[in-house]
């Protein structure tokens, strides 16, 4: 892990839109014990660097930029402010809102056209150049608005590394890809619920389950992960709420605790977390805190504390988690205008 200023300090990094008033790509120094942050930098040279990803030795940070047009950047993390390596990539397709790192590339999930790009890497971890390839999804939904054709809205790699998993909200799927000559292609895509909206996925430690939080209902799909052959299987749907909501939900975020007993997921028209006990093939809602602001885009965990990025309050939340019950107790939050989600190195 590559460190930064004085040793043994670490970093937090947080994206946010510029477009309605947030700083860009923020830097903040993490508080050993109380996971508290501080606000280090801004580098404001990316429009609306909504999503961000770390390389595996904390070397280099990739950020999307989530406009019509859509564009991945890399950034150098030395010091208290990472230094761009090489100009943005054009990713060709509208509104990235996720990236992942796979098979020596860079994935990006272009929620606006339903599409999923891969820039190819170079060995020191910068963008080697154009993107060398576009998968393109299809389909559709039963939601009139928010389903008229596919919007991809996350892509990562599996545990194993053998395989890429995009999740899309228009389509009601997932799919699990490879890369052909840098091209994304898919292996096969596993069907949801009609109406449920897809839109992250997190895999247990153990490997072979993955929880998929879904928008258009407040619902986790608990699925049979099969690293072997790319195979997903849903299991049940569990609600992420004691009751119905009194509007549109909007869920967002999902972590698993690393000893794989606890799910948390955010839910934004609620402004609350939600705690779920993993039980064996299914989940068990526990209860929902405040979320500490308004509108959770994001849920982060990182050294035992959760952080909230709340984007129409404009702050990064933290909070300390029960070991025992799982449950987050709220710890403070730091002003960060148009928050949309924080990574650890």
């Amino acid at each position: 892990m590559a460190q930064n200023g004085r040793a043994g300090r670490r970093r937090a990094f947080i994206g946010s839109f510029t477009a309605a008033g947030g700083p860009g790509l923020v830097t903040a120094e993490v508080a050993p014990g109380t996971g508290a942050l501080t606000l280090l930098s801004a580098v404001r040279d990316l429009p609306d660097p909504s999503y961000l990803a770390l390389s595996p030795d904390g070397s280099t940070l990739y950020a999307v930029s989530e406009t019509a047009e859509g564009a991945v950047a890399a950034y150098r993390v030395t010091g208290d402010r990472p230094q761009p390596a090489g100009p943005p990539v054009p990713v060709h397709g509208s509104s990235p809102t996720h990236l992942g790192l796979y098979a020596g590339h860079v994935l990006t999930a272009n929620y606006g056209c339903g599409s999923v790009t891969a820039v190819p890497l170079r060995p020191d971890g910068a963008l080697a150049g154009a993107a060398s390839g576009r998968l393109r999804h299809t389909g559709s939904g039963p939601h009139d608005r928010r389903q008229r054709g596919p919007h991809v809205h996350q892509v990562q790699p599996d545990p194993s590394g053998r395989w890429a998993v995009s999740v899309d909200l228009g389509t009601d799927s997932v799919r699990v890809c490879t890369l052909a000559d840098g091209t994304p292609a898919v292996h096969r895509e596993i069907a949801l619920r009609p109406g449920s909206g897809p839109r992250h996925l997190a895999f247990h430690p153990d490997g072979e389950h993955a929880y998929v939080v879904n928008e258009l209902t407040p619902t986790v799909t608990v699925c049979r992960w099969e690293p072997a052959d790319g195979g997903l299987k849903p299991l049940t749907e569990v609600a992420v709420l004691p009751g119905a909501p009194a509007g549109d939900a909007y869920p967002s975020g999902i972590v698993v605790s690393p000893d794989g007993r606890f799910v948390w997921t955010a839910t934004r028209g609620e402004d609350v977390l939600s705690v779920l006990s993993v039980q064996d093939d299914g989940l068990r809602l526990i209860g929902t805190v405040p979320c500490g602001g308004h509108w959770p885009r994001a849920l982060a965990r990182h050294d035992g504390f959760l952080y909230a990025a709340n984007e129409r309050s404009g702050d990064v939340s933290w909070f300390a988690v029960d070991r025992t019950t799982g449950i987050p107790r709220y710890d403070g939050s730091v002003r960060v205008a148009a928050a949309s989600c924080v990574v650890f190195g």
